[in-house]
């Protein structure tokens, strides 16, 4: 079933009942999609830096693998959405997880006749993942009740933790699989990487029945103050619209967008901090692990307080975290030390609480007709975002130090301080008017 019929005389309850059925399964599959996609896009991305050198030649050259991958997940975030909003959810994440098994399929082309070009052109098709996986938490709220929507998407954002962890786990085995067929030791990972991308997009394509998109429509064309604006198609210029003059849309936007800058700027080059200071690879792996625990391990405790306490203040304290980890990071000398390691963690925490906090803002504060086209414009605006910050940081390093990097991302994660007491007032007022016309209707 992926719609509700129309002649039904299903009661308020027996309706509600449905969907809610529909939500825990959908929420369900998401949580096993995102765990398996999480390993393929994990597992590909530990090794794409050095697949590009072995194929190069070249350690300058090697980063722009991590660009294009950064780059594709970018625009893939906006065609996906664009995709979704006329086909629906289960299509849209499954060609997202088949352009990047096919990706992954050109890496493992590119390492075996040793073609940068196409290197970096699997790359590109592999942000295609990226994207989906981000879009995931989107599909988590499509039908979940107001008073859950932070608990089912921060549920999803959750299950990355499984992919993010055991994915660069597999850099060993892959090398093992690369040798059983006759492939370079690097390409192994991606091998693995296209076999789990293909599963998690027949899991995707089965399992995610009903369309939770397409589901969410049905429902509100049945309902009798609806006016099927639901059913028009929004398109990217709209979507710019909604967000410049919606002001808890833009809210959410920026405080999407420099919560992602702030925790892509200071992570990325953390580890030449470190090695500056004589670091083992050990030690690094110790503290970005570390900084990925942050980043999804609590995020259902996240998603709870921002359904009970709203999206604006936790989207606050996100900032507040931020600022604490870029003091100690800030602060921290080359090489390793616990200071930095608790700033990095901190540094994932600030992101989980101004991600979540953000994410469910924009889905709550966006108009349902408009809702997936917003979403993938903003993933799209945050992915050039962070990819423009991460290529300012090393040039920030490179001339002024570690220190003053923290420095200028203090400045973005107090701005979403800001954002977030905009967004709380925006919604207090809001929140008044709908009161006061309650009151007036009575």
């Amino acid at each position: 079933m992926t719609s509700l019929p129309a002649d039904r005389a299903d009661s308020p309850d027996e309706l509600a009942d449905e969907l809610a059925h529909a939500q825990r399964h959908t929420v369900r599959t998401l949580v096993t999609t995102q765990a398996i996609g999480g390993v393929g896009l994990s597992s590909a991305i530990a090794v794409a830096a050095l697949l590009a050198k072995d194929v190069t030649g070249s350690e300058s050259l090697s980063g722009l693998a991590q660009t294009a991958q950064v780059l594709g997940a970018a625009v893939s975030a906006a065609l996906l959405a664009g995709y979704m909003a006329q086909r629906g959810r289960r299509p849209g994440l499954t060609l997202g997880y088949l352009v990047g098994a096919l990706g992954a399929g050109l890496c493992i082309v590119a390492g075996t006749v040793r073609s940068f070009s196409v290197l970096l052109v699997g790359a590109v098709l592999l942000g295609a993942v990226t994207a989906a996986n981000q879009q995931t938490r989107y599909a988590a709220t499509d039908l979940a009740v107001p008073a859950r929507r932070g608990r089912d998407l921060s549920t999803v954002v959750w299950s990355t933790t499984i992919g993010s962890v055991l994915g660069p786990n597999l850099t060993g085995p892959g090398g093992v699989v690369a040798g059983w067929l006759h492939l370079p030791s690097r390409t192994g990972p991606f091998v693995i990487s296209l076999v789990t991308l293909v599963v998690t997009a027949v899991v995707m394509a089965v399992r995610l029945r009903p369309d939770p998109l397409l589901l969410a429509r049905a429902a509100r064309r049945r309902d009798p103050a609806g006016d099927g604006a639901e059913e028009r198609t929004t398109d990217l210029r709209t979507a710019w619209r909604v967000v410049r003059h919606t002001p808890l849309v833009l809210a959410a936007a920026l405080g999407l967008g420099l919560t992602h800058a702030v925790m892509v700027s200071v992570m990325v080059m953390t580890p030449i901090h470190m090695d500056h200071g004589g670091a083992s690879l050990e030690v690094i792996g110790l503290v970005i692990s570390a900084h990925v625990l942050g980043m999804y391990a609590v995020s259902p405790l996240v998603g709870r307080l921002v359904d009970r306490c709203g999206s604006p203040l936790v989207l606050g304290m996100g900032g507040l975290i931020l600022l604490s980890a870029l003091v100690l990071a800030g602060l921290s000398a080359p090489g390793a030390s616990p200071g930095l390691g608790v700033g990095l963690f901190l540094l994932g925490l600030g992101w989980s609480f101004g991600s979540v906090g953000s994410s469910t803002l924009l889905t709550a504060a966006t108009p349902a007709v408009h809702r997936p086209r917003v979403q993938g414009l903003v993933d799209m605006t945050t992915g050039f975002t962070a990819a423009a910050c991460g290529a300012v940081a090393g040039v920030v390093v490179g001339s002024f130090g570690y220190s003053w990097l923290n420095v200028g991302a203090a400045v973005l994660a107090f701005a979403v301080v800001l954002v977030a007491i905009g967004a709380g007032r925006r919604a207090s007022e809001s929140d008044e008017h709908l009161a006061g016309v309650a009151a007036g209707q009575e």
